[in-house]
């Protein structure tokens, strides 16, 4: 749906702090590629979802380009603190739990994680940044996976573990069934029940 010039200049303006307004772009260009992906990422996108003037969304950034990698470097920056993958507890009862919360409470950052994926493939250079992510995500899992079993956990027995929990979390952002994602991590934490058993 399209807004007139007119309803647009008497749409009231979000004031946006100078410390914090460049989070808030961030958050509202996540906001939109979660929603139509990066074909739709423009300044004027950014500006209308963050409430403010294309003009600053051009101060903070300087290019489009500039808005992507500072998104990402965003989400590279805080996966450490949404991550559920490492409770530290080493019980296999508390491994990935809250993670269908996790989906349910912040879709766009799972969306737009996804969209930054697939345009990797396009975009070498976004590689790295998609790199450090994901190095930060197995990580959490290997450090957890090692807690619970005996002997630490192989890099391939994580990296199954790893692709399970994702397929977990993309299938709920698409198909928004949280309850089939918690029945599939107790059917997970059984399987490491099982492993942790026959060690």
């Amino acid at each position: 749906m399209s807004v007139s010039p007119e309803e647009s200049a008497a749409r009231p303006r979000k004031r946006v702090d100078y410390g914090t307004g460049r989070e808030a772009l961030l958050d509202a260009a996540v906001r939109v590629v979660a929603r139509g992906g990066l074909r739709k990422l423009t300044y004027r996108a950014v500006a209308e979802e963050a409430g403010v003037t294309h003009g600053l969304v051009v101060h903070h950034f300087g290019s489009r380009d500039a808005l992507i990698e500072a998104a990402l470097t965003r989400a590279v920056r805080t996966s450490a603190s949404t991550s559920v993958l490492e409770p530290g507890s080493g019980d296999v009862a508390d491994f990935a739990s809250g993670l269908a919360d996790m989906v349910t409470r912040e879709p766009a950052v799972q969306a737009f994680q996804y969209e930054l994926m697939l345009e990797s493939r396009r975009r070498p250079e976004l590689l790295p940044q998609i790199r450090t992510l994901y190095n930060e995500y197995f990580e959490a899992t290997e450090r957890e996976l090692s807690r619970i079993l005996p002997e630490d956990a192989t890099p391939a027995l994580t990296w199954l573990v790893f692709s399970a929990l994702e397929g977990l979390v993309l299938l709920q952002l698409v198909l928004d069934e949280p309850d089939v994602t918690e029945a599939a991590l107790e059917e997970l934490r059984l399987l490491l029940s099982g492993r942790r058993g026959e060690e």
